[in-house]
């Protein structure tokens, strides 16, 4: 599988308007992840919250046998537009080099349990 980002025009962020995949076999669609631990657990603030639903979203990576490399497309959802720019710095601290080589829409919208600030959905390639 080849993945590569495109950018005819780039974002104020860095990340590319379009990527494109080619010779995948296997696609990855990631239900949306919710900052809650395995014990039910819900930080209060933004930050650990963050760190959380990426964790969740890694682990449906490794369990499928994938890995942020296989990322092709991430939405996260805020429950507020005041944590966009924490959102960009975790998204940056989860995805590392990958930032750049995966599609990104964020959106601002209310979230099914009022506790969860955020929640990130994905679709990997391989």
């Amino acid at each position: 599988m080849k993945k590569s980002g495109l950018n005819a025009d780039q974002t104020m962020s860095g990340y590319p308007q379009a990527v494109k995949v080619s010779g995948a076999t296997d696609l990855l669609f990631i239900s949306g992840q919710i900052p809650v631990a395995a014990d039910g657990h819900v930080p209060v603030d933004f930050p650990a919250q963050a760190k959380l639903a990426w964790a969740n979203v890694m682990a449906q990576l490794t369990s499928a046998g994938m890995s942020v490399e296989n990322l092709a497309k991430v939405t996260i959802f805020l429950s507020d537009r005041k944590h966009a720019i924490e959102n960009r710095q975790a998204r940056k601290a989860a995805l590392g080099d990958q930032d750049r080589s995966v599609a990104l829409t964020v959106i601002i919208t209310g979230i099914f349990d009022s506790a969860w600030l955020l929640e990130i959905e994905a679709v990997a390639a391989r």
